[in-house]
């Protein structure tokens, strides 16, 4: 167990960090993710699409074409067109359900509340637990109970009963695997969870699996790989911005940061998110310092997430670097330990996505 974001959080399971990574990649992990935040907010109009163009001044994707059923990924962006936090967001019909990160969760709901309050209702579901199957097998395992995920597609959200336990479910992931996320009352959480792990393919796995699955799926972590300084474009994640909040589109701009983040998507940022592959078998843990050269007098910028890739058996980092530098196949050194390693730039993800499309 270790400190994180205000909670005692487990680091490893009794199977241990590596065999719990491959079991994930090979089987299902369950993981407990309730220090995350659930909110929903509601139009006091009762107009949900009051409250999707409310949240559409907060954050840079077409909430308002969100049908019912079905989330998406987002992120709170600043007036400098960094990302104050990356989120996920479902239409649930008579209102969104928001999910965020727990080390950015008051900041989240004072930032909703701040800047929404006067059109929408913000509540945190502060009885709700969180949990998330992840892996091949997750779907076969989560039908045992519930039949009727076997129809849900990647992004889909919809409330089922789970031995009479009203749970919400969604299908995403954050390993790379396919997965889902159940939101559950927390008096039944003991209970759900000790069925699910009751099937053989379902293993406990703790946040440092957690971390190499999503290091290995070239997914980021708040903090590490994005952060108030960071914008969406740098990230990467231009494929989160649809047309309609794009130069030209019904809905451009209106969002903290748009002249900033509009202007790198017609003429792209001066630097980006890239993967590296360290030679040999030594990690390049994150804050590393990267050079252009061998002898460290060009310095290119630091590691944001490092470590050992236990599916591919090697080690894999992220980064940012000049756009002159990233290219896939370029060749640059981090300093570790007064010697300079030398890596090679790299596309992301590092393993292919099990997703359900």
């Amino acid at each position: 167990m270790a400190p994180f974001a205000g909670y005692d959080m487990p680091i490893q399971y009794p199977l241990g960090v590596m065999k719990e990574h491959l079991f994930t990649r090979g089987q299902c992990g369950l993981f407990d993710v309730s220090h995350m935040g659930q909110v929903t907010i509601r139009a006091k109009s009762g107009n949900l699409a009051e409250a999707a163009l409310a949240l559409e001044t907060l954050i840079p994707v077409d909430i308002a074409g969100l049908k019912l059923g079905r989330q998406r990924y987002g992120f709170f962006t600043n007036q400098a067109g960094g990302i104050l936090d990356d989120l996920m967001v479902s239409n649930r019909g008579d209102h969104f359900f928001m999910v965020v990160n727990a080390s950015r969760k008051a900041d989240d709901i004072a930032h909703l509340r701040a800047h929404l309050s006067d059109v929408c209702d913000i509540d945190v579901l502060e009885d709700r637990a969180l949990i998330a199957l992840q892996g091949p097998h997750a779907e076969q395992v989560l039908a045992e109970f519930c039949p009727e995920v076997t129809s849900m597609a990647f992004m889909d959200v919809e409330t089922d009963d789970l031995h009479d336990i009203d749970c919400i479910v969604s299908r995403s992931g954050y390993s790379g695997e396919d997965g889902f996320e159940i939101s559950i009352p927390a008096k039944d959480t003991e209970t759900v969870v000790r069925r699910l792990l009751d099937h053989p393919d379902c293993e406990m796995i703790g946040l440092g699996a957690r971390d190499s699955l999503r290091l290995e799926a070239g997914l980021c972590l708040y903090g590490n790989d994005i952060d108030e300084t960071t914008t969406p474009v740098e990230a990467g994640l231009t494929w989160a911005i649809q047309k309609v909040r794009r130069n030209g589109g019904a809905r451009a701009g209106g969002f903290p940061g748009a002249h900033r983040i509009l202007e790198e998507l017609d003429n792209g940022p001066a630097r980006l998110r890239v993967g590296l592959k360290p030679d040999g078998k030594a990690p390049i843990r994150a804050h590393a310092k990267l050079y252009a050269d061998d002898a460290g007098q060009d310095l290119l910028g630091e590691v944001t997430s490092g470590g050992f890739g236990p599916s591919i058996d090697a080690p894999v980092a992220m980064t940012y670097l000049p756009v002159s530098h990233a290219a896939a196949g370029t060749r640059v050194f981090a300093e570790v330990r007064g010697k300079f390693l030398p890596a090679t730039v790299s596309a992301l993800p590092f393993v292919t996505p099990g997703y359900r499309r």
